[in-house]
């Protein structure tokens, strides 16, 4: 079977487009770098964005329960649909106090995360890029133990730098890309 994604997209008609691909690329580099110049509104702007999308979310789960009434279980499709509502509607009330959350629980999966790297490294020791490995865990357990260690305070920026940096590393990623692609043309 083959899906769509699986489908490579001719060359010429990426060289062709190469300007788009620079274009985005500009546009994700500069909103990252407002994002980065104003990391506590990039950090509202973001939580207020999972709160909408969880709110919508609810109303969809919702309405698609509302039409199971005949299934058994739609009960449960409103109950989830109900939470997720009152999950955006308190995201959205104080997103402040929701990043605060966010960042807490973020903090604590990478420690995590990088402990699991950590141990995946030791038992890669006869591969070669078990070094990269265990210094990539390594990375991740500070910058963890950095977020929980200045948490609260460090959820006013942490989640605003993260989208920065994000929207900086993919703009310059898709401007490379657009690059190669021009190259080709």
């Amino acid at each position: 079977m083959v899906l769509t994604s699986d489908a490579l997209p001719d060359p010429k008609e990426l060289s062709g487009r190469w300007g788009w691909f620079a274009a985005l690329g500009v546009i994700m580099i500069v909103a990252g770098f407002i994002a980065l110049m104003s990391v506590v509104m990039a950090t509202v702007v973001s939580v207020l964005f999972v709160g909408v999308m969880m709110l919508a979310s609810g109303i969809v789960e919702m309405v698609h329960g509302f039409q199971m009434k005949r299934w058994s279980r739609f009960f449960m499709w409103i109950l989830i649909g109900a939470f997720y509502i009152i999950a955006g509607l308190l995201i959205i009330w104080n997103p402040l106090l929701a990043s605060v959350a966010l960042t807490l629980v973020i903090g604590v999966f990478l420690i995590f995360a990088g402990i699991a790297r950590i141990f995946l490294a030791m038992q890669m020791r006869s591969a070669s890029p078990w070094g990269w490995v265990l210094f990539s865990g390594i990375i991740t357990v500070l910058l963890g133990a950095v977020i929980i260690l200045h948490w609260p305070v460090s959820s006013l920026y942490v989640l605003g730098i993260f989208l920065g940096v994000d929207l900086m590393i993919a703009g310059a990623s898709w401007l490379g890309a657009a690059l190669a692609f021009r190259s080709t043309a």
